[in-house]
């Protein structure tokens, strides 16, 4: 019978530690959506309590199908009782399900830092499990600096997991936080500690510093540990944390530890794992990394040459696992491979069923790929996807079609004699059947609000289907340098009525242009998600949808 292993992610609160990454409370609500979709065990929210992000996502988390809700936090203050400290009851007051409490394992930031013997140090860390043990919630440790602290002083660090263990801690989880420590050393640390407490409750929290939190966390699985932090993409401060998308992939498909060990991540689940990264990268605003392992777009590319050939009657022998196995695809680049698996996955994880010999599936696929080569890209824009699917697959009416629109932008003196700039937005509009057009004029703070507001004034019978749509988030990425550069408008739209969120896509030359591109999908794929009634089906010549 297989070991369980049980995967912890920390993406939302060591992964947002990362330089230049900010999540606001809907990229965590999203983000914390993809892990669960991937079947992890244990979702790290944050800090309740520390910052407006954190209280607010725990104020109203979403709900989850596979993973416990997780909230982080301090041992209580030293001097002061679990009652006292206003920081530790925030932790017992959050909506978690369970509770992962930081504590020094290394006696020489217990006598700097905090000011302490290291008898009360340990005596915090089992009040302070106790505390949690007694809420109800799982609790957890995470011994900072444990390796250094092992080397500096074996009985004090020791000390500190088993005073954890000992006061009902289901996990004690041994971090590597400045990621100095080797394979080698984390190897034969950990096995001197699993003859203390059991590797079922033993976890690994590694760091990059070394390029080794992954070779580190595999080393701890293999010496005891059981329990396995990381983050999507590798996310978290100075060289990022272990990258839960080599790990997962790790786990499942190498033999060594697919024969004794299984997860909460099935195959089906494993497949989505090269989305999820996508996503991430998308809500980041960046690049992904095109030579990241299993899930980077360069990860199964060959050129032309003796593999290009080879790889095609023989992929097995030249690829270490399969693509398909976590959502990838093959790249031969003088002739990219048809990837119509991808495309019938993409249609179901959106309810369309279609037969994979329907012709149109190639079609669309096709239609995919000249877009992607455009710079479209489609994992975090699911409903432009759909919009896409649907027209190919012949199944999206013409609502309305927009025959022109303008922007200004004016910066002037004001009545008060400040200096502002006004955005207005006129566009010209065409109900599907209407003989006549529709004049909207809207201001804005910008031109894009102000093209949003307008376009979504008036759409004469479709207004009832698009009053409680707002436009929450809006993202540019510049694809091409130079003064032509092309650019890509991720647009993020919300109805306020029922709290569905969706994601659309424009690409061009010109920035208005790309904008309202993603706008009208966002319009559009609302009045296909309403089922709005089309009454007339007349065509404007030239007119953009």
């Amino acid at each position: 019978m297989k070991e369980r292993l049980y995967l912890f992610d920390t993406t939302l609160r060591d992964g947002a530690q990362t330089t230049g990454v900010d999540f606001s409370v809907e990229d965590k609500r999203r983000i914390a959506q993809v892990v669960d979709d991937l079947g992890l065990d244990y979702l790290e929210g944050g800090y309740p309590g520390a910052n407006d992000t954190d209280t607010a996502f725990f104020a109203a988390p979403p709900k989850f199908r596979n993973a416990r809700l997780t909230a982080f936090g301090m041992t209580k203050r030293a001097g002061r009782s679990v009652e006292n400290d206003t920081g530790f009851q925030a932790l017992l007051q959050s909506g978690s399900q369970a509770i992962c409490l930081v504590a020094k394992s290394w006696d020489y930031h217990v006598r700097v830092a905090l000011g302490i013997s290291t008898e009360e140090n340990v005596e915090g860390v089992s009040q302070s499990i106790k505390a949690v043990v007694a809420s109800g919630r799982e609790a957890m440790l995470d011994c900072e600096h444990f390796f250094d602290g092992y080397k500096g002083n074996r009985a004090h660090a020791l000390a500190v997991a088993k005073a954890a263990y000992d006061a009902g801690a289901r996990w004690v989880v041994l971090c590597d936080t400045n990621g100095g420590t080797l394979p080698h050393e984390v190897e034969a640390i950990v096995s001197d500690v699993a003859k203390v407490i059991p590797g079922t409750h033993l976890g690994i929290h590694t760091h990059n510093d070394t390029e080794n939190a992954v070779a580190n966390t595999l080393m701890a699985v293999r010496a005891g540990c059981r329990q396995i932090q990381g983050t999507l993409n590798g996310l978290g401060e100075r060289c990022g944390n272990a990258n839960l998308t080599s790990i997962i992939p790790t786990l499942l498909l190498k033999s060594e530890f697919a024969d004794r060990f299984e997860t909460g991540v099935t195959p089906d689940r494993l497949s989505k794992l090269t989305h999820a990264s996508r996503v991430l990268d998308e809500i980041l605003n960046r690049a992904p990394f095109r030579h990241a392992p299993y899930v980077g777009e360069s990860a199964f590319a060959t050129k032309a040459g003796i593999h290009a050939s080879a790889i095609l009657k023989d992929p097995d022998t030249y690829e270490h696992v399969t693509p398909e196995a976590i959502g990838n695809q093959r790249r031969v680049l003088v002739s990219k491979q048809a990837g119509k698996s991808n495309v019938l996955d993409a249609l179901a994880r959106i309810g369309m069923s279609v037969d994979k010999d329907d012709p149109r599936v190639g079609q669309l696929l096709e239609e995919v790929k000249a877009r992607e080569a455009q710079g479209y890209a489609y994992e975090a824009a699911e409903a432009s996807f759909e919009l896409l699917a649907r027209r190919i697959l012949g199944n999206v009416p013409r609502f309305f079609s927009v025959d022109s629109f303008r922007v200004m932008v004016e910066r002037r003196h004001n009545a008060r004699g400040e200096l502002v700039t006004v955005s207005e937005a006129i566009v010209k509009v065409y109900i599907n059947g209407d003989a006549e057009p529709l004049w909207s004029v809207a201001e804005g703070n910008g031109p894009v609000n102000a093209l949003d507001s307008a376009l979504r004034k008036d759409l004469g019978r479709y207004q009832k289907h698009i009053a409680d749509i707002e436009l929450v988030d809006y993202k540019v990425r510049i694809l091409t340098g130079g003064t032509e550069a092309v650019t890509r408008v991720l647009v993020e739209s919300l109805c306020t009525k029922t709290g569905e969120r969706w994601f659309t896509v424009g690409v061009s030359p010109n920035i208005i242009d790309a904008s309202f591109e993603a706008l009208l999908d966002s319009i559009n794929f609302k009045l296909v998600r309403d089922n709005a009634v089309v009454e007339h089906h007349a065509a404007i010549p030239g007119a953009a949808e």
